[in-house]
């Protein structure tokens, strides 16, 4: 419980749907504070937690949301200066700060931050590590930033000493520029994996390089950095840390920890004669990387193999990742939160390998910032190789965009097209559902990619593939 706000203290979050905001509201009103919030657009599944813990989501911002002084408001890092919740408590001098300060002062002191970060994979490796240490028996308290299958919440403080926390490389608040990760001060750090991303932020690669170099100093020389060995830019930047480092890999790198990983089976040794083979439900050829990580910290932190093993087959996934929403006169649909090429790559490599010999139909809503810009034209073009076909919305409130411009779907489709799967695009959800739902056949495996509620799509599909045809 926050120290220094008395119980049953009014706490209000401007912009309380995002992931690590509505988990974290929840686990408030769960405390008995009065929790209250307001965002624009609300979508499952934050607003069905919401919903579900009786915090009522206020639509829309408005002055008028905060009729009274709270002990505290909470900012969500995607609100800015002119939001009319946000000027009321400037110009009222109400206390606020951002969610991530937040946590690193209330909740982090006398705790062992185990913070898992890299551009693909924190949601799941972060989920997993705390399923493995909470199943270990070592009660650790977790931050995830989304909704773990198989946990109350992605939000929970418990008695023990580890508390893993997604660590997010985007920026604090609109009054705090640094990355969200630099507040929660890690002892053990997990670097997965870097590449370019949130274009909107960061201008080049050499400035994701600086943020993530500012991140390592701050481990202690008693602390961990776990690093994937297969990641040419993981190993330029811990080359020189002053924290000890237990590399990882799969491709057979000099590392400590090695894994085979194949059909759902994974086979892992590492330091002091650690082997262990398990099994896992994940779809993903990238899953074994983030399997490795969390399995190594983990075992740095005292679970034994056996355990390890054991919660390792138990562990059921995170919602959005690669999840099956439904399925209907023999076809499957799943939605998984895509917002980076790569991602998108890894993310259907996986399903084919999972699917052989269905047909992949692969539905995309270019929503991230870092999605609707054309700096990764390229790499989205070859994103979507393993797909049998391509439904591409156009990009969602292009103004968002600036003076980068704005992807170019009708380019993007005939590129998809030329090296070998059919795409088209499509101006809304509803003209996708249009062309799809006369497409598909038994049998289909339905991919729908986005990191946003996509209108709906996912159950307005289902409910048309089980009208009487």
């Amino acid at each position: 419980m926050p120290h220094l706000l008395a119980p049953g203290a009014h706490i209000h979050f401007i912009g309380i749907c995002g992931t690590a905001m509505a988990n974290v509201a929840a686990s408030l009103a769960g405390d008995g504070f009065n929790v209250t919030g307001s965002d624009s657009g609300a979508y499952p599944p934050m607003s069905t937690l919401l919903a579900e813990r009786g915090i009522a989501v206020m639509e829309g911002y408005s002055a008028e949301n905060i009729p009274e002084p709270p002990a505290l408001t909470i900012v969500g890092n995607a609100v800015s200066r002119g939001n009319p919740e946000v000027e009321r408590v400037l110009d009222e001098g109400y206390p606020y700060t951002a969610l991530a300060a937040f946590i690193g002062e209330h909740f982090l002191p006398g705790r062992t931050p185990v913070v898992v970060t890299g551009t693909h994979g924190k949601t799941t490796t972060t989920a997993l590590t705390t399923w493995l240490l909470l199943e270990g028996g070592l009660n650790p308290s977790w931050l995830i930033g989304g909704v773990p299958v198989g946990l109350a919440s992605g939000f929970q403080v418990n008695g023990g000493m580890p508390f893993v926390l997604e660590g997010d490389e985007y920026d604090t608040a609109f009054f705090d520029k640094r990355p969200k990760f630099i507040h929660y001060r890690p002892k053990v750090l997990i670097l997965n994996n870097l590449e370019y991303d949130h274009a909107d932020i960061y201008p080049d690669m050499g400035r994701l390089r600086e943020v993530f170099s500012h991140l390592i100093r701050l481990v202690p020389g008693n602390g961990l950095i776990i690093a994937n060995a297969d990641d040419e830019e993981v190993m330029k930047l811990v080359k020189d840390a002053y924290t000890p480092v237990q590399r990882y890999s799969l491709m057979g790198a000099d590392a400590e920890w090695q894994g085979e990983e194949a059909n759902g089976r994974v086979r892992i040794t590492g330091p002091g004669n650690f082997e262990v083979e398990t099994e896992h439900s994940l779809i993903g050829r990238h899953q074994g990387w983030n399997l490795l990580a969390a399995i190594a910290a983990a075992s740095a932190m005292g679970v034994d193999a056996k355990g390890i093993a054991e919660a390792t087959a138990s562990f059921r996934g995170v919602r959005r990742r690669g999840e099956l929403r439904g399925e209907a006169r023999g076809i499957k649909v799943y939605d998984d939160f895509a917002h980076h090429p790569t991602a998108i790559k890894s993310t259907l490599e996986g399903f084919r390998d999972a699917f052989a010999g269905r047909r992949i139909i692969a539905v995309v809503e270019p929503r991230s910032n870092t999605m609707r810009r054309p700096v990764f034209h390229k790499p989205l073009a070859e994103a979507f190789d393993s797909a049998d076909r391509l439904f591409i919305r156009e990009v969602p409130n292009p103004q968002k965009c600036g003076a980068e411009g704005v992807l170019d779907v009708a380019e993007l489709a005939a590129n998809v097209s030329a090296r070998g799967t059919k795409a088209t695009r499509h101006p809304d959800a509803g003209a996708i559902l249009a062309s799809l739902s006369g497409e598909l056949l038994e049998g289909d495996i339905v991919v729908i990619l986005s990191n946003g509620g996509f209108e709906g799509i996912h159950e307005r599909l289902l409910a048309l593939l089980e009208e009487p045809v």
